[in-house]
């Protein structure tokens, strides 16, 4: 898959500035109003019983802050966090290492937690449920079992595909959140404050600007804001307004929905090869060369939100709303704008 600019998946970049632009309290962290006071609530909860934070599941599209709230909830909580992915855990020793070497009330963070292979995966089941890991010493009619106990910790899972996560495994996590796309209002006010951090001069209408054109993911946001930078210092005075955020974004492919060129391809492969449709998500990755799991992860999500394409029994449709977006006329038995929208 080529560099997006405006993909959720986190870059090298995006490691490196996110950390001076993360908010480290949940006071401090915008938008997710409905996510935050659930997590406001249960923090002072277990905070004034003395007691770790229930396990949290986050789910949602890349790029919209699951690993900025499992730090703000360590902090929050007062204790460390520890943080590792899915892919990382390849063996149920390599589990049990990092759960037995936890101190009490610590947060571990398992990135992309649907990654977890199965026998992994077990482990977890009396860790998040006991506080205790099951060994078996030995093969065989000697084989035997030993229970060693594990400090009460807080396992926060974070997944973009939530549907991947087995059920004995979703149903022992207390608290589930969905992390949903931002509002454009609360995308300018994160761009105006990474701004500051990053000390760019822009005003409210440029903020506004490379809000509305981030797809609702702050990670996209900031992103677009240093790129935007660039394009301020070398062909404007340094200050990023309306007109050289417009300007900027032109030169980058990224039109005024947030879309680039790959989804404009989309978009067009399906009504220009298939007559907008029906057509299986397959077939749309082998003529834009690209994984199906791309097109469903990456691309389908956004250009769904909009309404630009849907998804029926038969395949994928595009809507009257692409057609117009991409300045096509609709076909001569579609005059109507019903017929792609079913």
């Amino acid at each position: 898959m080529e560099q997006r600019m405006v993909t959720g998946e986190k870059t090298d970049e995006d490691r490196g500035s996110e950390l001076s632009l993360r908010p480290r309290r949940l006071s401090e962290f915008i938008g997710q109003d409905r996510v935050k006071e659930s997590l406001s609530i249960f923090i002072e909860a277990a905070r004034s019983r003395g007691e770790p934070l229930d396990h949290v599941l986050l789910y949602g599209p890349p790029g919209l802050g699951k690993t900025t709230l499992a730090s703000i909830i360590s902090v929050e909580m007062g204790v460390r966090l520890r943080v590792t992915s899915g892919p990382a855990i390849e063996r149920a020793g390599d589990l049990a290492a990092i759960l037995t070497n936890l101190a009490p009330g610590e947060v571990l963070f398992v990135d992309e937690i649907h990654r977890l292979g199965k026998p992994v995966e077990e482990i977890l089941y009396p860790a998040m449920e006991d506080y205790a890991l099951d060994i078996i010493i030995g093969k065989g009619p000697s084989a035997r079992s030993i229970r060693i106990d594990l400090p009460r910790f807080t396992l926060i899972g974070a997944t973009t595909r939530a549907g991947l996560i087995s059920s004995p495994l979703r149903d022992r996590f207390g608290v589930v959140h969905r992390l949903e796309f931002y509002s454009v209002e609360d995308l300018a006010t994160i761009v105006s404050k990474s701004a500051q951090v990053l000390d760019i001069g822009i005003d409210s209408a440029g903020a506004y600007e490379i809000a509305s054109r981030s797809r609702g993911t702050p990670r996209v946001a900031n992103r677009i804001l240093r790129r935007v930078r660039d394009y301020a210092e070398v062909r404007a005075d340094g200050v990023i307004t309306e007109d050289v955020a417009c300007d900027a974004l032109a030169m980058f492919d990224v039109d005024e929905l947030g879309l680039d060129r790959l989804d404009r391809k989309i978009l067009s492969t399906i009504i220009d090869k298939f007559g907008g449709g029906p057509v299986g998500v397959e077939t749309i990755a082998a003529s834009v060369n690209e994984e199906r799991d791309t097109i469903e992860d990456v691309y389908e999500p956004y250009l769904m939100q909009l309404g630009l394409i849907d998804r029926t029994p038969r395949g994928r449709v595009v809507t009257v709303n692409a057609y117009q977006h991409l300045g096509r006329e609709l076909p001569a038995d579609d005059t109507d704008g019903q017929a792609r929208l079913l």
